[in-house]
């Protein structure tokens, strides 16, 4: 689906005209640069390769020089492809907020906030053992058993664990739009999106 990238710039509220208070997304969306258009006879499938955010010389590989010089634009950070333009736009062609003004609800992808290695309590919501009697008073916050009998006689693989939380990819889906700013280049979601403040992000109708 067509799409931008963007950069969150953090959360706050809006009163809705029913008087209710909703907790709302800030985002600068674009504006993306069309450094690539792809096509199905040459690529297989049909997409435009969009940039965000300038970059400098010492930051950008020689290949990718290259490719942006090509395509007639500067250095860019962040590149994405989104499919469903069309063959409308060609290289070069600036891309805005404005893409979003007849849209009610958006996808947005992001990756969220890494919390490091975490027990069950907190990555999974066990509720621990809460048994301080029985024979055992610092295990309350344990998984507890995870194998089975002497048959199979071994632990089955996506079984709940201790492990790594968060730092992944994630999508959040029908996003309601409260206001689009073309002037600041903002997009005002409902509701919050992954990732920290400052983390790039893509947004699709």
């Amino acid at each position: 689906m067509p799409g931008l990238l963007g950069k969150k710039i953090g959360m706050t509220s809006v009163f809705s005209a029913e008087g209710v208070n909703v907790p709302c997304t800030v985002i600068e969306v674009g504006p993306c640069v069309v450094t690539q258009v792809k096509t199905a006879d040459r690529d297989g499938y049909e997409a435009i390769q969009l940039g965000f955010q300038d970059a400098k010389d010492k930051h950008t590989t020689r290949p990718l020089q290259g490719h942006f010089k090509a395509a007639g634009v500067t250095n860019k950070r962040h590149l994405a492809e989104f499919m469903g333009f069309g063959s409308d736009y060609k290289l070069g062609d600036e891309i805005t907020v404005e893409l979003f003004n007849d849209t009610h609800y958006v996808d947005v992808h992001g990756t969220s906030k890494g919390k490091g290695f975490q027990g069950v309590v907190k990555r999974h919501g066990f509720g621990g053992v809460g048994q301080s009697t029985h024979g055992q008073d610092d295990r309350l916050r344990a998984p507890g058993s995870v194998g089975a009998c002497s048959y199979p006689a071994k632990v089955f693989k996506g079984t709940r664990m201790a492990g790594q939380l968060g730092n992944k990819r994630v999508t959040v889906q029908n996003l309601e739009v409260i206001k689009v700013m073309p002037e600041h280049n903002i997009l005002v979601l409902k509701g919050s999106v992954p990732g920290a403040k400052g983390s790039i992000i893509a947004i699709e109708k």
